[in-house]
């Protein structure tokens, strides 16, 4: 009976939930130092995430390897740590070209929660392993939970359900020694401290949580082949902007002028990749397509081996 305000208690020592001494007046400052305050508040963010790159970088490996094996990467989260997974998800696409399926954000309380909170949606356990259960996760699927507390009971559901059936799985949180990084196979906590805003999770814990985000799927791409050197050779490039940024990469890669490099990109339909290899190993586009299917899409591999 007594259960549950027991753990709602054990927020009360997190430091996430703390308040930041020297800030008593933070309301009556003038904006311009107000904002000084908010600004200077996020510095712990960078080097929480510096501080973690060896959990970062193992997570990284853990996570390519099973998306080599045919697996899928799950995000979990619930208020702000749900909506910066849906943010970090949505952009793989664009940014390499994967599937939709690929990269997948599930947050607490479904879509709605997106903009408006959904009353207890966080607190069903139960809930974060039926959403996972819907999409028939695997043992070569991944499965990342965030959550700033570390103990939030939608994601920590989640992470039991995919610990059990041989998922890898990673926690992201601003609280050392939490119940979510104890389950997981690969934990990155991310010491931020207190807030400028008492318990504003959003905020530095927040910032740094979507700094880790983009290194960490960032670095799955490259260790994927999305990448060559540092341009994002496998851009879908679907505006005007995207196909010139498509064109400058080609001719940066290869040196090839202008004519040449639009040449290539019209024959591989504006894909960089396909292009890249053309002009650098002196084919035409079918060879270089071939090239790319034997190297598993990496512009690397299908250069050396022809």
């Amino acid at each position: 009976m007594h259960q549950p305000a027991r753990q709602d208690a054990a927020l009360d020592v997190l430091a996430t939930e703390s308040v930041r001494p020297g800030l008593d007046d933070l309301d009556c400052r003038p904006t311009e130092e107000l904002v000084r305050t908010l600004a200077e508040g996020q510095r712990a963010a960078q080097a929480a995430v510096m501080a973690a790159v060896p959990a970062i970088a193992a997570a990284a490996d853990a996570i390519a390897a099973r998306l080599l094996q045919g697996g899928r990467l799950f995000y979990l989260g619930a208020g702000t740590s749900g909506r910066l997974a849906i943010l970090d998800a949505s952009e793989c696409p664009p940014t390499f070209n994967t599937p939709p399926e690929l990269v997948v954000a599930l947050m607490a309380g479904g879509p709605a929660a997106v903009q408006e909170a959904v009353e207890g949606a966080e607190d069903d356990a139960a809930a974060g392993g039926a959403d996972l259960r819907a999409r028939n996760l695997g043992p070569n699927d991944a499965v990342v939970g965030i959550a700033a507390s570390g103990r939030t009971p939608y994601v920590v559901g989640a992470l039991r359900h995919a610990r059990g059936l041989g998922s890898h799985t990673v926690a992201i949180v601003n609280n050392a020694g939490s119940e979510l990084a104890g389950i997981a196979d690969t934990a990155i906590e991310l010491s931020t401290g207190p807030e400028v805003i008492a318990g504003s999770t959003r905020l530095c814990a927040g910032t740094a949580q979507k700094i880790a985000l983009n290194t960490l799927s960032t670095a799955v791409m490259v260790r994927l082949g999305k990448t060559y050197g540092p341009y994002m050779v496998d851009v879908r490039a679907t505006n005007a902007k995207l196909r010139r940024r498509a064109l400058r990469m080609v001719q940066q890669i290869t040196g090839a002028d202008l004519a040449d490099s639009t040449e290539a990109l019209a024959a591989t339909s504006g894909r960089v990749k396909p292009a890249v290899v053309m002009l650098l190993a002196g084919c035409d586009a079918e060879e270089a397509e071939r090239r790319l299917a034997a190297a598993g899409g990496r512009v690397r591999g299908a250069l050396a081996h022809g």
